[in-house]
């Protein structure tokens, strides 16, 4: 009897490790698939040029900018996170030994103003307007959200909310104008990676600053995006699914501006946006500002 529970806790043990070792292998081979289904996003004019350029990794996972930096070797990359892996340093350290690109890696929230300007200065980075070339959120933009509960709001309507401002209570809104204008002010290029499971819920954070986008909110995300060419604000391209500027792939022909289906509508009349979300389980875009008539091209297009 007890050399049957010996070998039940002795395989139950095993099972752990096995575990630990494929949650410690995806750490580096996530990264890797992320970053192959993201590369097209740093075209300029069809070719990839970073040699010189700085990134900014928002929400970085440290074995990104490792490959990116082996593959396109650019100048430096700059990865924040309110939760960095524990290997952070040592994958700091050593990339020195495998490549130029200066790799640095630091505990920073993308809302703290001050910290991040305290890592500008030190890196050398507050000339440039804006300061990065790129700014790069892989599985990072959902996670960007106002400390506005929008469940605390719905007690004026008379819809009882215990607020306790925490993930597991508050429901967060995601402010896509205020959102947008921050990364532009911080790269030129902002480069979304995105996983979308429209008939899954989110079960890591359900509710709080961590569930994944709505098909709601993407559409409103894209209908911000997506102006009237007379007032559009900004450049916007996909890469994954289809490759394109933003008005071809989801615009009406007519006045460009992204249609909206009504619940009453019939199923055949469903715009754009719907059936590619319904077809894949992650989108990748790259948003940059106009470039008003005047005004000389940006530094991503320097050699």
């Amino acid at each position: 009897m007890s050399q049957k529970k010996d070998k039940e806790v002795e395989k139950e043990e095993c099972d752990e490790e096995e575990l630990e070792c494929e949650d410690d292998w995806l750490w580096w081979t996530d990264p890797l698939e992320e970053l192959s289904e993201i590369e097209d996003a740093f075209k300029v004019d069809g070719k990839i040029k970073l040699g010189g350029k700085t990134i900014l990794d928002v929400g970085t996972d440290c074995v990104k900018p490792l490959y990116i930096a082996l593959k396109f070797k650019p100048k430096k990359i700059i990865g924040i996170s309110d939760e960095l892996p524990d290997f952070w340093s040592d994958l700091e350290a050593k990339s020195k030994l495998l490549t130029k690109t200066k790799i640095r890696f630091y505990n920073c929230n993308f809302f703290n103003k001050e910290t991040r300007q305290e890592i500008l200065k030190k890196e050398k980075l507050t000339k440039a307007r804006p300061p990065f070339n790129i700014v790069l959120l892989s599985k990072t933009l959902h996670h960007l959200r106002t400390g506005e509960c929008i469940a605390n709001k719905r007690k004026n309507h008379g819809q009882r909310h215990k607020h306790r401002e925490d993930e597991k209570c508050c429901i967060y809104k995601f402010e896509k104008h205020e959102i947008f204008k921050r990364l532009l002010d911080l790269g030129e290029r902002v480069v979304v990676y995105e996983c979308f499971y429209p008939h899954k819920k989110d079960k890591d954070k359900v509710r709080g600053r961590g569930g994944h986008f709505t098909t709601t909110e993407w559409r409103e995300i894209f209908r911000h995006l997506l102006k009237r060419k007379d007032a559009k604000e900004y450049e916007v391209k996909f890469i994954r699914p289809l490759k394109g500027d933003l008005h071809k792939v989801l615009g009406n022909e007519k006045n460009e501006e992204l249609v909206l289906r009504e619940e009453r509508e019939e199923e055949e009349e469903e715009i754009e946006l719907e059936k590619v979300l319904r077809q894949v389980d992650c989108i990748c875009f790259y948003i940059e500002q106009v470039k008003k008539k005047g005004t000389k091209e940006g530094h991503m297009a320097e050699s």
